[in-house]
């Protein structure tokens, strides 16, 4: 279970695109922690300096200041690199509907340059940040891949259009790659801050802070919510994965399904808060309900997530209380 005994030679190279951020700092942390030789690849738009900070003693870990919008960027950063596991993107659904252009620009040709520079640069594995949004408007759960419904929203276009690369690449050229559908991941590391924060370090911020938080809708929504662990468990998974499923996309979640306002009460329950939370409208482009089928993933890559989301809430408020 878990990922650690997945093994690669010791000299291996990995790329993380987005290394400064919440899922690509976690990523450089565990391949550190197994001794392999790590590149972070981030422009520092939505990544933190204090995360890269944990890392730069390392004498395995390099840090390239840079935008995926730039070919020659990618193509440096991608010479010997056996792995890329390219995170870099912008995420939130709401975001993206106020400034389409700049997720077309990051997201779609951003990750095409990636693979395109992973393809020159003879790169053996290319894993790569999908999302839960590309289910847009299909309503039968558990969500599966193979059927998907209209988006709702570019950010969940940009992630429909890099899986359409990502099988495009893999045909074409024979570029293993493999897209990893994420479901509402949560963990230590995740931003608490801003109008577009993920909803439960937001809700832990503001109930330790005495805050009322705001839920948006009626708080009847569920999520398949994702500890980071499990991620990193598939991002290696996908790695050792058999060329034979390159050009395909998976579930990542733990197939769950929590309800919005649940969390909220277990939450307070957790911090001893009794605050009543604020119900606000509905945001525009979100998906009513997530839960995912997570057995292609189980099948083909070998996930096998051990991360429940009562075991990994625990481990976030720890890490919530002691940082924020």
């Amino acid at each position: 279970m878990g990922y650690e005994n997945v093994e690669f030679p010791k000299d291996s190279v990995f790329l993380v695109t987005g290394g400064a951020g919440f899922i690509g700092s976690n990523l450089c942390e565990v391949l550190l922690d197994k001794g392999y030789n790590v590149r972070c690849l981030d422009d520092l738009s939505n990544g933190k300096q204090a995360n890269i900070d944990l890392f730069i003693d390392n004498p395995n870990y390099t840090f390239i200041k840079g935008d995926i919008r730039d070919l020659n960027t990618c193509m440096d950063a991608c010479k010997g690199v056996d792995y890329v596991l390219n995170q870099a993107a912008w995420g939130s659904v709401p975001r993206s509907i106020e400034m389409p252009l700049l997720y077309e620009e990051v997201n779609i040709r951003g990750t095409l340059n990636m693979m395109e520079a992973a393809r020159q640069n003879g790169v053996k594995k290319f894993v790569y940040a999908s999302s839960s949004s590309v289910y847009g408007d299909e309503p039968k759960l558990p969500k599966q891949e193979g059927r998907e419904g209209n988006v709702l929203s570019p950010y969940a276009l940009t992630k429909k259009v890099d899986e359409e690369y990502g099988k495009l690449y893999s045909r074409l050229y024979g570029l293993d790659t493999y897209g990893l559908r994420y479901f509402n991941v949560f963990g230590k590391r995740q931003d608490p801050e801003g109008a577009y924060a993920a909803v439960l370090p937001k809700f832990i911020k503001q109930l330790l802070n005495d805050e009322r938080p705001t839920i948006n809708g009626d708080g009847k929504q569920s999520r398949d919510f994702t500890y980071i662990e499990n991620v990193i468990e598939a991002n290696l998974k996908a790695c050792k994965a058999s060329s034979a499923v390159a050009g395909e996309a998976f579930n990542i979640a733990y197939g769950g399904r929590e309800y919005l306002i649940d969390v909220y009460n277990s939450l307070s329950e957790a911090l001893d808060k009794k605050i009543e939370p604020i119900f606000g409208p509905d945001r525009k482009g979100d998906i009513k309900h997530s839960n995912a089928d997570i057995e292609k993933a189980k099948n083909l890559l070998n996930y096998n997530p051990s991360w429940n989301f009562g075991r990994g809430i625990e481990e976030a408020i720890e890490w919530y209380k002691d940082n924020i």
